[in-house]
């Protein structure tokens, strides 16, 4: 059976932006490129670009014509390309999570450390199924049908797996105190959710930290971002998702992220203190 072609995602982009810079420091033009492995210059065009994801043979002749001889280069582009092809849980679900989000689940999958801001919610990796109904419904209860609100639900809470993965990513989360004292749902889906944050907060990799209100402004008055550091050879990630849609930000302007969130660690509180703000919160909701 045929192996079907994968949907364009950051590693066929990121795979297809090093191969095109590899031909363009040896000088190559992509017409020559495409003949040498037996391809159309437009559908080069396209594995650059990232539309298509490049298969493995093509990988192989192009290094080869480009004579990368490194084997550790040799086998992390060739890496990249098998991680491409390579289909998950999320992949079933492009139409329920879009195409802006569908490359989220594979970066918590692959992070090394996720670095999350979040200034209005609680993080959607800690979030219980209670707080995701009352935040999707809230959101999206004028543009989508109930059907696919629970669909919605159901696959944030699926998300959460990677939390009891065999490799799990240290988390790093920052939020505003706005965030324990807004009742998003209800008072009872408030305890629910303080209380899932202080159990989670207790598990090894994870910590949990607060930005007290008397703080002031800092450098993540902007707005919520995840920064994900990844494993070789794939370069940290930032996303932030706006009205208009995800954005992915990669080096050089990535390290604008990594700016902000040496501020923001230095504005929250210790996991100690903010644990007890959060059980302070708990209390006065109780």
């Amino acid at each position: 059976m045929t192996k079907s072609r994968p949907q364009p995602n950051l590693r066929s982009q990121w795979l297809g932006e090093k191969m095109r810079d590899l031909r363009k420091e040896r000088g190559i033009s992509q017409a020559d490129a495409a003949d040498y492995i037996q391809r159309d210059a437009t559908m080069l065009g396209r594995y650059e670009s990232g539309l298509f994801p490049f298969r493995r043979v093509d990988v192989i002749g192009l290094l080869t014509l480009y004579g990368v001889e490194d084997e550790r280069t040799r086998n992390s582009l060739q890496q990249v390309c098998d991680e491409a092809w390579q289909r998950n849980w999320w992949d079933d679900h492009q139409n329920d999570l879009g195409a802006d989000f569908i490359n989220v689940p594979w970066l918590e999958s692959r992070a090394e450390r996720i670095c999350t801001y979040q200034h209005l919610l609680v993080y959607g990796l800690f979030q219980t199924r209670g707080y995701a109904e009352a935040v999707i419904n809230r959101l999206e209860r004028s543009k989508a049908s109930a059907a696919q609100i629970e669909r919605w639900v159901d696959l944030r809470i699926e998300r959460q797996q990677i939390l009891a993965a065999d490799r799990v990513p240290c988390i790093d989360a920052v939020l505003e105190q706005s965030v324990l004292d807004r009742t998003t749902g209800s008072e009872p889906v408030m305890r629910e959710q303080l209380q899932h944050l202080l159990e989670i907060g207790r598990r090894s990799g994870i910590t949990i930290r607060i930005i007290p209100t008397e703080a002031g402004p800092h450098a993540g008055l902007n707005g919520s971002f995840n920064l994900y550091e990844m494993p070789e050879p794939y370069p940290a990630i930032a996303y932030v998702e706006t009205t208009a849609g995800a954005l992915y930000v990669e080096e050089p302007k990535v390290s604008s992220f990594e700016s902000v969130w040496q501020d923001l660690d230095r504005s929250a509180l210790t996991a100690k203190e903010s644990a007890a703000l959060i059980a302070k919160r708990l209390k006065e909701i109780e």
